[in-house]
């Protein structure tokens, strides 16, 4: 079975637990461990950004080691806090070193999936600076970096995870929009939103797509399951 959730934000050594955050988070890590119980060894799970809170892949072993001790396998994306990544090749190399082999990294390639192909890529919320050109630049990027990703694949249906919300509110970033306009993406999976700010997160079909927010506290830090009669 293929499952999804997003923004574990691990800190077993940084020193930055949610927790802080009182409510949901209280004992996340435990709930974490519990929420992927009931997974088996052959199922896989797309993790949507904000993985870790340490800021180097030294300071993120430990959350690494964490999910690599979780049940099934694992595709992760960045995220707006994942400061701990640098190049795929370095990653690559420190998961091959530690012995981490549960994980692979989703970034510019796809993964398939039964009759599906696995995509994705960051994506970028612009309103965050207003619109400023750095926002112009990385919409661009991440729009390239979404197309490639949708490229790499060979089947033509396909399931899209992000970690920015491309719909929010009234907030739409356009050009990510018209990129799953345009390849028919028939679903789509954010992270991103929490607290307050999950009111607004859009959860339905638009246009075709329909977008569901898979943050771990709003999903209970239960991966859901990524439903479908074509998933088997």
């Amino acid at each position: 079975m293929l499952y999804t959730i997003g923004d574990l934000h691990l800190s077993l050594s940084s020193g930055k637990s949610m927790e802080v955050f009182g409510g949901a988070w209280q004992n996340y890590v435990e709930k974490i461990k519990e929420g992927f119980s009931t997974l088996k060894e052959d199922d896989l799970t797309v993790l949507c950004g904000d993985i870790s809170w340490g800021m180097t892949l030294e300071e993120s072993e430990e959350d690494f080691l964490f999910i690599e001790c979780l049940p099934g396998k694992k595709l992760i994306l960045k995220g707006n806090h994942d400061f701990w990544f640098s190049t795929a090749a370095k990653l690559s190399r420190f998961f091959e070193e530690r012995g981490i082999e549960s994980i692979r990294l989703l970034n510019n390639n796809s993964f398939e999936y039964g009759d599906f192909d696995i995509c994705g890529s960051r994506g970028w919320f612009f309103e965050e600076n207003k619109g400023t050109e750095h926002d112009k630049k990385m919409v661009s990027r991440e729009v390239q970096r979404i197309e490639m990703s949708i490229n790499a694949g060979k089947h033509e249906k396909k399931i899209l995870f992000l970690h920015y919300p491309p719909v929010f509110g009234t907030y739409t970033c356009d050009p990510i929009l018209e990129l799953i306009e345009k390849y028919k993406i028939e679903r789509c999976y954010y992270g991103h939103i929490h607290g307050d700010g999950i009111r607004y997160a859009f959860n339905g079909n638009r246009n075709g797509t329909v977008y569901k927010l898979v943050s771990a506290d709003f999903i209970n830090f239960k991966p859901v399951c990524v439903e479908s009669t074509d998933f088997s």
